[in-house]
């Protein structure tokens, strides 16, 4: 498929810009479509490939700058979140992305420290932010493993490499991956361009779309089991320690 036709394929799903370290909007445009045959649907627009190539260029996170260097009470860390990720949700102004009860939930299942007097440090807005990138992948077990060691080694322990340079480390690799993502991305498009060869004409563009959505979510998939399996791993890691100090403060005891 030529770049004229891969352009107005993607203009199907994809649209909008990069805030907060994702595509704000993922949508068909109006413009972009127009009624033909059984799957409802044309394409057309010649320049939406090169916008979201782009777009991937302007990718941005909360960056701890940007956090505020005093203590807040929960209805402003609510506030805070809600204002830099807004444009991340699905429907946004209209999804919440942080509630009082999500973060009483992570304090109760143990992802978050518990507050000072009622104020949470700009290294509990860190957390919060792991914990939403999170969240839509990973169980809440499974977060709260992933999480538990570095809190426990890092949250406000006084030292150089603190919270905050864990957070700068893993929010800063995203910069090194996005040519290879974009690659990755044009890559499972050309896959899918020459997807069910000799079905009927007027289904080719649906179908076209339907084999890039299944490469993705096969992507997707993949991943989130390594990441399983990574979190399993952790898990007993973390248990056989455990059992190993219980073990050496009972021979002490004797």
């Amino acid at each position: 498929m030529e770049l004229r036709q891969k352009k107005a394929f993607l203009a199907f799903f994809c649209r909008g810009s990069v805030q907060g370290g994702v595509i704000e909007s993922i949508s068909p445009t109006p413009q972009a479509l127009t009624k033909r045959g059984r799957t409802g649907m044309t394409i057309d627009n010649d320049d939406i490939l090169n916008s979201i190539l782009a777009s991937l260029d302007r990718v941005n996170y909360i960056s701890p700058e940007d956090i505020p260097n005093i203590d807040l009470y929960m209805d402003q860390v609510t506030t805070f979140i809600d204002s830099r990720l807004q444009s991340s949700a699905r429907y946004p102004g209209e999804d919440k992305i942080l509630t009082k009860t999500m973060i009483n939930n992570y304090a109760k299942n143990d992802l978050l420290p518990p507050p000072v007097k009622k104020k949470y440090s700009r290294e509990h807005v860190m957390l919060l932010v792991f914990i939403y990138y999170y969240k839509g992948i990973l169980s809440i077990n499974d977060i709260q493993t992933l999480l538990k060691p570095i809190t426990e080694r890092y949250f406000q322990n006084g030292q150089a490499y603190d919270m905050e340079r864990i957070y700068r480390e893993a929010f800063g690799m995203e910069d090194k991956m996005l040519q290879s993502m974009k690659a990755d991305i044009e890559e499972k498009f050309k896959v899918a361009s020459e997807a069910f060869q000799g079905a009927p004409q007027e289904d080719t563009d649906f179908l076209h779309m339907f084999a890039f959505i299944c490469l993705l979510g096969f992507d997707v998939y993949l991943k989130k089991l390594m990441i399983e399996k990574m979190i399993d791993e952790l898990a007993a890691n973390r248990q056989e320690q455990g059992k190993k100090k219980a073990h050496k403060a009972q021979g002490e005891e004797e």
